[in-house]
């Protein structure tokens, strides 16, 4: 694995790491969004960089996993919801990150598990391929 794609995947996992310490501590539902969409960004950045392209820059993991799609099999419409809520996880601009409101317990629970099981598929496609 070349050494710019094992830094990826290093950094994907530090904020799986991140999300997983905010979980516990409650009331952070939003930051533990954004550290999943980050982690799952990095993977996918690690699967371009992996191709021999520069990643992007971007945030918007739709984009992203167009260049890399042929390799992985992600769920586009939890990407588009990670994507959609990546800014406004952030910043106070909107009070809407999703149509419902900002993430709660129950949205970081399952994004986190989704960017832990995109991190899992996409080191083993790293690994093997």
């Amino acid at each position: 694995m070349k050494p710019a794609v094992a830094r990826w995947l290093e950094f994907a996992e530090i904020d799986l790491r991140a999300a997983k310490a905010l979980l516990k501590e409650g009331g952070l539902a939003p930051v533990v969004c954004f550290h999943a969409q980050q982690s799952v960004e990095k993977c996918l950045k690690a699967l371009i960089e992996a191709t021999g392209l520069n990643p992007v820059k971007s945030h918007d993991l739709i984009m992203l996993y167009g260049h890399v799609e042929d390799m992985v099999k992600l769920e586009e419409d939890t990407l588009a919801k990670l994507s959609q809520i990546y800014i406004d996880a952030r910043y106070p601009v909107s009070l809407g990150s999703l149509p419902e409101g900002l993430p709660d317990v129950e949205d970081a629970e399952a994004l986190n598990e989704f960017a832990c099981e995109v991190f899992a598929k996409v080191t083993t496609v790293l690994q093997t391929g």
